[in-house]
């Protein structure tokens, strides 16, 4: 319904029936005759569909992180935020950006596909400043010492970024605009970009969602029960800051997703990730794809950021889990 939705709404409204069967005549060997005409096939095959299957895989990968953060903090309110992952991958993203500066056009359009190895390697440097920071007080790194710990590490690499910023003006605005969260430039050119890194954190993080129930009842019965818990944490947290970084290195930064959807999943379908992780893709997907349908819609000429959207809904969201979590505890 999601991608429906996103294509057939629009500056040009398309009848959904129509593009429900153009989409079909995409599969090889299918020819219906769906009653649009060639410029409607253009604008559905050429401009929208590629923006919304971006749309659904940063969605997903969103999702995802912040559900297998979730489960190896055992916290509700842990998202791809939480170990400063989205601020250093937006670190390494722009870092790329400032040093294209000097080219024509605009310096975020078309981001080659080193990209997101550059926000990999920055969201692997801000999970180990918050694992070491986490346990510069002791050996124990609990939930709470590593949420501290990773918003002390966001606003030391949001400091670096604002600093390339300032020394590259020329593309301030373009920086600025990509920090909002957009899909707006979105191509094919991007959906091929971040796709192996969604299959890869996909594949990885869905292997371990046995393990991730497991982690919750704590590491010592972890152990009694023949997992190793500081491997498969490890694994994950790799895995979910290398779709993290995709997602950033595409899409900007985009926050709430990790947090509204798997804590609604959670809701829904009960506390097993094996129920959780795979809802979350999906669900993580539509959620991202309408609010980027909302945001090109609402502001009639003027698109909305995509980020603003998902902030609006999402900080309220985020006030009543809390409430919760403190009730709970």
């Amino acid at each position: 319904m999601a991608l429906i939705a996103g294509l057939a709404f629009g500056s040009v409204a398309l009848p959904p029936g129509g593009v429900a069967v153009e989409l079909l005549n995409l599969v090889p060997g299918v020819d219906l005759h769906s009653g649009l005409t060639a410029r409607e096939v253009a604008i559905l095959t050429e401009l929208r569909l590629p923006r919304v299957v971006l749309g659904l895989l940063v969605g997903g990968l969103l999702a995802l992180a912040g559900a297998a953060y979730q489960g190896v903090f055992r916290n509700p309110l842990a998202d791809p935020h939480l170990l400063g992952v989205a601020a250093g991958a937006g670190l390494g993203v722009t870092a790329v950006i400032s040093l294209r500066a000097g080219t024509a056009g605009d310096a975020t359009a078309n981001l080659p596909v080193g990209v997101p190895v550059a926000a990999f390697a920055g969201a692997l440097l801000a999970v180990a400043l918050t694992w070491l920071l986490g346990a510069a007080g002791g050996r124990d790194r609990s939930p709470a010492t590593l949420i501290l710990a990773g918003v002390a590490v966001s606003s030391f690499l949001a400091a670096g970024q604002t600093y390339l910023m300032q020394q590259h003006v020329d593309t301030l605005r373009e920086v600025y605009s990509w920090l909002l969260g957009r899909l707006a430039t979105a191509g094919w050119h991007d959906v091929l970009i971040v796709l192996p890194y969604a299959v890869i954190t996909a594949v990885i993080v869905l292997a371990q969602r046995r393990e991730l129930d497991v982690l919750t009842v704590g590491d010592e019965e972890a152990t009694g029960l023949g997992l190793h818990p500081q491997r498969s944490r490890y694994l994950l947290i790799v895995a979910a800051s290398l779709g993290t970084a995709a997602a950033v290195s595409v899409s900007g930064l985009i926050g709430f997703v990790g947090i509204i959807v798997p804590h609604t999943m959670r809701l829904l379908a009960g506390p097993s990730y094996r129920s959780i992780l795979p809802l979350s893709v999906l669900f993580g997907g539509a959620f991202l794809a309408l609010a980027d349908l909302l945001a090109r819609t609402a502001g009639g000429q003027a698109e909305i950021p995509i980020g603003v959207v998902t902030a609006f809904f999402g900080a309220p969201f985020f006030i009543v889990v809390l409430r919760r979590s403190r009730g709970a505890s």
